[in-house]
């Protein structure tokens, strides 16, 4: 069993968990992920590792309750047990040799981007970091980004926190400027990775996506994190939890990657609501 040493909620939706695995903290390096169960009959979901304590033997865990698995997790209180906590898995962002970086980092993406920001931060790199959310509500992680970025710039939809607009308007205005990256990070939804990439490509600033949003089961045996990459004119099939999850931005499909994604929209639609009658029954009991 696992414990969760602590709990800590970051908004009304997403939830950041300590777990006490010490084996995965030992091994754990930016960019992987674990997978977990909330109890014995529960779905297997990926979720990418926010950070970790190696001397604690902690692995950090953020999420947001969108899905019947997450909901379950979020009503998980400190000192309680998950019984399943398998990781490091996926393999961890190539970081060497970066010099001057810029991180992009959407929603709850935001969670995946900062121990990117952290460890190019740790091996002298200048960090420039953008992170976006749609209103000031939602807004996660600023203090920690702050800490590790030589320059952080916050932006919001309704402009009710930092910038008004989205995360490619200050890339766009930088890249414009002369501004010049050896790589931008991109990690967020895929809407927002697909024009961060665009933002950048008349730039030719590598990209690196992480296709984690599209992850199912995290070993490749259900098919759902298929996606298609495009590599010298040829369309080839990759696994976004087996051969990810970072990939190539310019690579990458990300119009097919999004109408796939919205084909299981129902079914994750039921299971939630499904939890949601079993909690408040719990709760009228």
């Amino acid at each position: 069993m696992y414990r969760i040493v602590q709990k800590t909620a970051l908004n009304a939706s997403v939830i950041q968990m300590d777990i006490q695995a010490p084996l995965v903290a030992r091994k754990a390096r930016p960019g992987q992920f674990v997978i977990l169960r909330v109890d014995g009959q529960g779905e297997r979901i990926p979720l990418t590792i926010a950070g970790c304590d190696e001397q604690a033997g902690t692995v950090r865990i953020i999420f947001q309750m969108v899905g019947a698995t997450t909901l379950l997790l979020g009503q998980k209180a400190a000192g309680e047990s998950i019984p399943d906590f398998v990781g490091p898995l996926g393999t961890a962002t190539e970081l060497v040799g970066l010099q001057r970086v810029c991180v992009v980092g959407g929603g709850v993406g935001c969670a995946i981007a900062l121990p990117i920001a952290q460890a190019l931060h740790a091996q002298g790199a200048n960090v420039t970091s953008i992170i976006g959310f749609r209103g000031a509500e939602q807004a996660i992680l600023q203090k920690d980004f702050a800490a590790c970025s030589d320059k952080l710039i916050l932006t919001t939809d309704d402009g009710s926190l930092g910038r008004r607009g989205n995360v490619t308007v200050p890339l766009g205005e930088m890249l414009a400027a002369g501004e010049t990256f050896d790589r931008i990070f991109a990690i967020g939804p895929l809407v927002m990775m697909k024009y961060v990439v665009e933002t950048a490509r008349p730039y030719g600033v590598p990209v690196t996506v992480s296709m984690n949003p599209i992850m199912i089961d995290g070993t490749g045996m259900c098919g759902g994190c298929r996606l298609t990459l495009v590599q010298d004119g040829q369309r080839v099939a990759r696994f976004a939890c087996v051969d990810g999850p970072d990939f190539d931005g310019y690579e990458v499909d990300f119009d097919e990657a999004m109408a796939r994604s919205r084909m299981y929209a129902p079914f994750e639609h039921a299971a939630r609501e499904h939890v949601c009658s079993l909690l408040a029954q719990a709760g009228e009991a």
